[in-house]
């Protein structure tokens, strides 16, 4: 951690969305679920889930389903238009951090692997617009994260500069490439038993369990 970074409020945070903000993974489980068994392959469990479905679809379900992943696609889709704004939710204290990051100045965004037009309607569902500048997400950029393209066109437009004043906080993987690639500061978001070797090699500079540890981070 540096200890400059955890002193000075950032210019702006950018978060992302799923398990950062918002609780949607038994959503992602129940479409991942019904697309391995519309396509008549053993689902994985909740745990392979949470483990490995970190991507955007659009560069994950080729790898996994080959010359299928457009009817995988579809069958996602048709099981996530049906179920996510129901069945959305925030996290504890996600309202008062990102109150808080507004209250202290900070330009807020959200950069997500979730097809932007989907993280939109999650958004204005919630009524997170009065807090949230911009939402980017998936098929927005031209490269989707762990690519930095996303965090640029966050910025697009605010005359800040992606660097260690732009905190760029989630959960996965991902999420630190990202950070390290547009060379902004990566903050790691969950339990430390979640820490694992792989992200040990995109090390965060900061670290929250939870929103609250996060919004007294400010």
């Amino acid at each position: 951690m540096s200890a400059i970074a955890a002193s000075r409020p950032p210019r702006a945070i950018l978060f992302d969305w799923d398990n950062t903000l918002v609780n949607t993974w038994p959503t992602i489980v129940e479409c991942y679920r019904d697309t391995f068994t519309a396509l008549g392959l053993p689902p994985w469990t909740e745990q392979e889930v949470q483990e490995r479905a970190h991507g955007s679809l659009r560069d994950v379900f080729p790898a996994l389903f080959g010359e299928r992943a457009g009817e995988a696609e579809r069958v996602f889709y048709r099981t996530f238009h049906r179920i996510h704004l129901e069945r959305l939710e925030p996290l504890p204290g996600a309202k008062v951090l990102l109150a808080r990051a507004c209250t202290i100045g900070c330009y807020v965004a959200v950069v997500s692997n979730k097809v932007g037009d989907n993280l939109r309607a999650e958004v204005a569902h919630l009524g997170w617009g009065r807090w949230i500048s911009k939402a980017i997400g998936a098929k927005d950029a031209r490269r989707d994260k762990p690519a930095p393209d996303p965090i640029y066109l966050a910025l697009d437009g605010t005359g800040i500069a992606p660097d260690e004043s732009v905190w760029m906080v989630g959960d996965t993987l991902a999420d630190l490439k990202c950070a390290h690639a547009a060379g902004c500061l990566p903050v790691y978001f969950g339990g430390v038993e979640q820490i694992s070797e792989r992200l040990k090699e995109f090390p965060p500079r900061l670290h929250a369990r939870n929103c609250h540890e996060l919004a007294a981070l400010l």
